[in-house]
């Protein structure tokens, strides 16, 4: 690597957002803090409570007041704030189904106060994606619904809320993930529909957010031939600089999903992937990873392509300016007096999203089968059951949790003898074990209740069971209400 000014590597470092271990700070990104590092993101395995949260927050700033602390905090089950007290709310889809934007603004603005007690200065939330395709499996619950006004009406609520609480909100994932059946977590993923249909559905959230003045935008590692048949969003000047600014005028920081994604890492790798969207027009990459050794090669990547002319300078130090111009305004978000009790309002708007036939009476001393899928690995960390929860409710509560098949039909009909028999499932249309498992318990039980925890199940509502559009604590919780 030659050598280039000072500026210019603080200006690369400027663009770099990085994951870390621990929860303490890391000498190695200290040293990056030392010289312009852009920003951090955290994840549970940085939290061990809100004062230790806290006292990092403050370390980071002490290290570089213009850093910005980041953080995936959607609500629902993605909530990495969970030992550092954020308060308990549903996900984007249970608040399209109570459809009140107020609630959903109380909400939003609820987990911001949080975070800014806690000193971070970003929220990767809302998720603007517009849910089309059944077969998707990352989006789902994360989104606000399948129709592109309703989920307008409340990423606005969102933005609007978060803003107001001094945090700085981020719509995902521009232009849309919401039609792919892939998770670009796990591979390549690709969107082949027509160009018309991606204005008239897709990017309608992401032009709402705009005008409510959404400070930042996170790209989708998504390819989009009717917009280039090239490139992924993430990497493609037509989508990020074309699109994005020039039509649709949005003039803050662009951020890239992280890229050791399998969409990215598989592909061009990390590494050509920092530089290739940074001269596309983002802003700053996501480097999730906690590997320092990751982290060198992507900054000393972007420091190459200057130096051999394959990324223009001046572009670097576009995107350092407008990175500095959001940590001016956001990167010390002020005390709010979040107090915990105000997470209360994510139970209320879970229990107006539970939907139920009513129940003939209180169902008590249930042996539940919980089944779901385990934690998504970038996203969750954790996952609450519904077994212990209602145990917390009801002593008398048995059952079995299950995250894999196959599960034992057989010991479970003879345990639940003589009790009611509860049977939740989350999206069992997408994992046929949980399928099979609950047509064979059905088979030995026929008068068992039925639970949907993620998407609208069909043999859920069919059979009049209860659905709670998500697995958060909050949702499961409105479940156990209903229940009771």
């Amino acid at each position: 690597m030659s050598a280039l000014p000072g500026d210019l590597v603080e200006a690369a470092n400027r663009c770099l957002v990085l994951g870390f271990d621990g929860t303490t700070l890391p000498g190695e990104l200290k040293r990056l803090a030392d010289t312009g590092l852009g920003g951090v993101i955290l994840h549970t395995r940085n939290v061990a409570g809100q004062a230790q949260l806290r006292a990092l927050t403050d370390e980071l700033r002490t290290s570089r007041p213009g850093l910005l602390v980041t953080v995936d905090q959607e609500g629902g089950g993605i909530s990495h704030l969970a030992r550092a007290g954020a308060p308990e709310t549903p996900g984007a889809w249970a608040l399209g189904v109570a459809d009140d934007t107020a609630l959903t603004a109380a909400v939003a603005n609820a987990l911001a106060r949080h975070l800014a007690e806690c000193g971070v200065a970003v929220s990767f939330a809302p998720v603007a994606d517009v849910h089309r395709v059944s077969a998707n499996p990352i989006v789902r619950t994360r989104a606000f619904g399948a129709d592109p006004g309703h989920a307008a009406r409340h990423v606005t609520a969102w933005i609007e809320a978060t803003l107001a609480a001094g945090v700085a909100p981020c719509v995902k994932h521009f232009p849309g993930h919401g039609s792919t059946a892939v998770d670009s977590h796990l591979s390549a993923a690709l969107d082949t529909r027509e160009e018309r249909v991606l204005r008239e559905i897709d990017l309608v959230p992401f032009r709402a957010a705009v005008a409510a003045g959404v400070p930042l935008v996170m790209t989708a590692h998504v390819v989009y031939p009717a917009l280039d048949a090239a490139a992924p969003a993430t990497l493609s000047r037509r989508v990020l600089t074309g699109l994005l600014r020039s039509e649709l005028g949005f003039q803050g920081v662009i951020v890239t999903d992280a890229l050791e994604m399998k969409a990215i890492a598989d592909g061009v790798g990390e590494a050509a992937g920092a530089v290739a969207a940074i001269a596309a027009g983002a802003d700053q990459v996501i480097i999730a990873r906690p590997d320092p050794r990751l982290w060198l090669r992507c900054r000393d990547a972007l420091l190459d392509a200057m130096v051999c002319g394959a990324l223009d300078p001046a572009r670097v130090v576009d995107a350092a300016r407008r990175v500095d111009a959001l940590a001016e305004r956001f990167a010390r978000p002020p005390a709010t007096g979040h107090r915990p009790g105000s997470g209360n309002v994510g139970l209320l708007a879970a229990r107006r999203a539970v939907r139920w036939k009513p129940l003939p009476g209180p169902v008590l001393d249930p042996f539940v089968v919980d089944l779901h899928r385990p934690p998504h690995p970038a996203l969750e960390w954790a996952r609450t059951d519904l077994v212990t929860l209602l145990r917390e409710a009801m002593p008398g509560t048995d059952g079995v949790v299950a995250t894999q098949g196959p599960v034992d039909v057989a010991g479970i009909l003879r345990r639940a003898q003589g009790r009611p028999l509860l049977i939740a499932t989350e999206d069992a249309d997408l994992h046929p074990w949980q399928a099979a498992a609950r047509t064979a318990l059905l088979t030995g039980r026929p008068d068992a209740l039925l639970v949907a925890t993620g998407m609208p199940d069909a043999e859920t509502e069919a059979a009049d069971g209860l659905c709670a559009y998500g697995r958060g604590r909050a949702n499961l919780r409105a479940v156990a209400e209903a229940l009771l």
